[in-house]
């Protein structure tokens, strides 16, 4: 059975569901820093998935990239997968700016997060609901 992994609910606000990944949101306001969760129990890296879920989750990060590139009017947008300190399998896709606090070197320990209003979120949430097809289920804004 699928189970987030406590640092990331901890951190993050949920979106909603593609067909294999949960859609999370970073609690950092200092960037639109979304997280791709793949809901299959034990996987630690991208190889553990069958070939049929590695295809299906490079295509919803795929298109998640280009639709928040478009949607967010990105400079660049940065999609990784690292795991160093949450293990569960997860993919980063985050809209970065030339002008946002961390420029051009990464996100990670550059600035304290700045955590995101129950209002924004839902806002991004309305956003995400005009470009993200009919395959998302989007959740409650928490």
């Amino acid at each position: 059975m699928f189970v987030l992994d406590t640092r990331l609910h901890e951190d993050t606000w949920l979106i909603g569901d593609f067909p294999l990944c949960r859609l999370l949101l970073s609690n950092d306001s200092n960037y639109p820093w979304f997280i791709l969760v793949p809901r299959r129990e034990g996987i630690s890296e991208l190889f553990q998935l069958d070939e049929h879920d590695q295809q299906l989750m490079w295509a919803e990060t795929t298109a998640l990239a280009r639709t928040l590139k478009d949607a967010f009017g990105a400079d660049k947008m940065n999609v990784a997968t690292l795991g160093n300190v949450v293990s569960q399998l997860h993919m980063h896709v985050i809209v970065r700016y030339q002008a946002d606090v961390a420029w051009p070197g990464p996100v990670w320990g550059k600035h304290p997060a700045r955590p995101y209003t129950q209002a924004e979120v839902g806002a991004i949430q309305d956003k995400l609901k005009s470009v993200l097809g009919v395959e998302f289920t989007f959740s409650e804004v928490q």
